[in-house]
This record gives structure tokens, C-alpha cells and sequence, in this order.
């Protein structure tokens, strides 16, 4: 998020360097500097044993397959928000998640959290805000999300990890 006016007092900010930082948006009224920041989001790759849970999101990617994605609510951890959205959007448990790295997705300004976890129970219940939701054999998950550049990456992350776990 770019600040453009004071979320304080709503005056217009300027531009004050800031050390490292260089020019930063700034409310002379209120003496305070507001830091451009990112959404933080999470991205999470659940395996069942020899495959993997894919949802359908056309509005995302017309001819891929993704994974269970959400944003980071306040007062919650990226961990918090893994157990969380795979709940809320799948209906299951989830146990041991992982943490595999981030990206910044720089057209929509987010932070994209990535982790992987083991399902524990439960049977699928998609949320209405999901398309389409199932199990893949983790062997063709690759082909079913090429459209989906982190998404990928996630997934041959995972792979990598459960091979040094075997």
C-alpha cells in the first residue's frame, strides 16, 4: 500500500528522506512517517500422502489450477491464517505446516507467504468463494497450475522437501 494522504488527520503527505529508506511519505502535521507496505498473504501446498490439494479460480488463471491462497488477517500470524483459510476454504485439518519462503507479487503489492502442510482429517467442504476444489496426484500438479509461476514454485519446493524426508 502507497500512502498518499495522512490515515491520521487525512492531509496530503510529502516526501521527507529517511536515512537508508530515502524519500518516504510524510504527515508534517502529525510528525510521522507512513512506510509503503505490503498485504501479507499466505499460499499453502496441503499433501495427503501422494497428492496435493488444487483449487479452480477462473478469475484467476482461466486454464490453471492453484493453491489454497489467503490474506494475513490483524492480530494473527502467517501461521494463524495457514490453519485459518484451510478451514475456512476447504473444511479440513491440517498439521505440521512449514514454512517454504516468500515473493512479492509487485502488480497487486503483496507479500506472498509460502508454506506446506500434512492433512490430518476431514472431508472436503468448499467455501462458496472457491470454484473448484480436489485432491491431484502430486505427479501431475505441475502440469495442471503452469499458468501459476509461485504457485509452481511452491509445489517443486514441497516435492524437494518430502524427497529429503523419505
Amino acid at each position: 500500500m502507497k500512502y498518499k494522504f495522512c490515515p491520521i488527520c487525512g492531509r496530503g503527505l510529502e516526501e521527507k528522506y529517511s536515512w537508508d529508506e530515502g524519500g518516504v511519505p510524510y504527515c508534517s502535521h502529525d510528525d510521522m512517517m507512513f512506510f509503503d507496505i505490503p498485504k501479507p498473504c499466505i499460499m499453502v501446498a496441503v499433501i495427503k500422502e501422494d497428492e496435493i490439494l488444487l483449487l479452480k479460480q477462473s478469475y484467476i488463471y482461466e486454464n490453471s489450477k492453484v493453491l489454497l491462497t489467503g490474506y494475513v488477517g490483524n492480530n494473527e500470524t502467517a501461521e494463524e491464517a495457514v490453519y485459518r483459510e484451510v478451514k475456512e476454504e476447504a473444511g479440513i485439518d491440517i498439521k505440521n505446516i512449514e514454512y517454504l519462503g516468500s515473493d512479492y507479487v509487485k502488480d497487486k503489492e503483496i507479500l506472498m507467504i509460502t508454506f506446506m502442510a500434512e492433512y490430518v482429517s476431514g472431508e472436503i467442504q468448499k467455501s462458496c468463494e472457491v470454484e473448484g476444489m480436489g485432491w491431484t496426484k502430486l505427479s501431475n500438479a505441475l502440469e495442471e497450475m503452469k499458468e501459476d509461476v509461485i504457485g509452481t514454485k511452491v509445489v517443486k519446493n514441497a516435492l524437494k522437501k518430502i524427497l529429503e524426508n523419505q
